[in-house]
């Protein structure tokens, strides 16, 4: 039993980390698609720059996917079983609003970059303090996986 908790732990980080990410893409990639359209119907080429920010929440599959092998690198043991799920549920949950907040952020740099073609900078830095999060957790997770 304690192996499938452990096992749990670990699919779900991904699983979860994913789902968030993919919903953050989906929200900026709409947006994307939007202000592409606004710019088309004003006669104007759409900045290209827009599928960068859809492109941001991406690296953070790769936290969960390496949160997720720290974690299967673990013997599931009756006292470690609990922990190593709710490291993977944690971390999951962390990183996967994480990425769905940068795709959210993404989504209204689109917007913002459609319509005025300035603020690159500032963008950028905003979708990476919120990429520091997904960071973070897979940091503190990694540390306190049990030997």
């Amino acid at each position: 039993m304690e192996q499938v908790l452990g096992l749990m732990g670990s699919s779900l980080c991904l699983g979860i980390a994913g789902a968030g990410v993919c919903l953050g893409m989906y929200a900026a990639a709409s947006a994307a698609a939007g202000a592409a359209k606004r710019s088309y119907k004003a006669n104007k080429t759409p900045p290209m720059l827009m599928i960068s920010f859809v492109g941001f929440p991406l690296s953070q599959v790769i936290y969960g996917f390496i949160v997720m092998q720290s974690l299967l690198g673990v013997t599931a043991t009756p006292e470690n079983a609990g922990t190593l799920l709710g490291l993977g549920i944690g971390a999951g949950l962390a990183i996967g609003f994480s990425g769905y907040a940068q795709g959210k952020a993404g989504a209204a740099a689109c917007d913002a970059l459609a319509d005025t073609g300035k603020g690159v900078a500032l963008y950028i830095a905003a979708l990476g303090i919120i990429e520091s999060v997904a960071l973070f957790a897979m940091v503190f997770t990694m540390i306190n996986i049990p030997a």
